[in-house]
């Protein structure tokens, strides 16, 4: 088996700082750090984390730095893509020496998993807070689709394209995500697409590609599904996913969000 811990939505601010003066982002990201320390002796063939963006909440030096401390204490090597809360340039600046992070551009990349490969793509258009691929992302996606050839992708973005349900997420998702999905139903292995953005865990199916979106570490976003009302935080516990492939009774990729902290158990079964 193999497989990585998708994070996402982390939402880091200076030390000290809550984002908008009530979520503790840091707290949150230790919590999770601590359960996924605790959970890798009994997950196999985890490789790596990947960051599906929003790692900070502002995009400022100080940040990344703080980001950066904290990841320390994971037990896995990382990699990241912006959100619409990243930086792309001071991103780049705070991990130059990532082998993972191009040189310049968007930060797009792939990664062989042995069953699968991960496409990394960058959906940040800065300034805004929907994303969007443009010629540039679809380009480096039609070459790491044709690099893999019938190998099952997973594809990683920030911004989703399957709705939520929730208009005021719904207005910000990825605008030129129709060409993505239409690139992703043409490859000729299975294929996945997973996604930020939302503070929710969300899975759907566009076609015969599944879409799934993460839950993020820190506050969720409220569910409300009524036209008209802005995003609202609510104080929901965080969680992370972890991806697996497992090959029997039939090989695919199989998620399970597992929420951050410590629970009563494990205790065994009983009559």
């Amino acid at each position: 088996m193999s497989g990585f811990i998708q994070i996402t939505d982390t939402h880091i601010v200076a030390p000290g700082a809550l984002v908008c003066g009530r979520s503790d982002s840091a707290l949150a990201l230790r919590q999770a750090i601590e359960t996924i320390n605790a959970k890798l002796p009994l997950l196999a063939g985890i490789d790596c984390a990947i960051i599906t963006g929003d790692l900070t909440d502002h995009g400022t030096p100080q940040e990344y730095a703080h980001f950066a401390a904290l990841m320390e204490r994971l037990k896995l090597p990382w990699r990241a893509i912006p959100g619409n809360h990243d930086q792309r340039e001071t991103m780049r600046a705070a991990f130059a020496d990532a082998p993972w992070m191009p040189d310049s551009g968007p930060i797009h990349w792939i990664r062989d998993f042995g069953p699968f490969a991960v496409i990394a793509l960058d959906t940040l258009l800065e300034g805004a807070h929907h994303g969007e691929l443009g010629p540039e992302g679809l380009a480096f996606l039609d070459a790491s689709l044709a690099a893999i050839g019938d190998q099952p992708a997973i594809v990683a973005t920030h911004h989703p394209w399957m709705h939520s349900g929730i208009p005021a997420m719904d207005a910000d998702n990825l605008r030129d995500g129709a060409a993505l999905i239409e690139r992703l139903e043409a490859h000729p292995a299975p294929v996945r697409m997973i996604s930020g953005h939302v503070h929710r865990a969300m899975t759907g199916q566009i076609g015969r590609v599944t879409c799934q979106i993460a839950p993020a570490t820190c506050h969720a976003v409220l569910t409300d599904q009524r036209p008209g009302h802005d995003g609202q935080m609510v104080l929901e516990p965080g969680g992370f996913t972890v991806c697996r492939w497992i090959d029997i009774p039939g090989s695919g990729l199989v998620s399970d969000v597992i929420p951050t902290g410590a629970f009563p158990g494990p205790f065994p079964f009983q009559d």
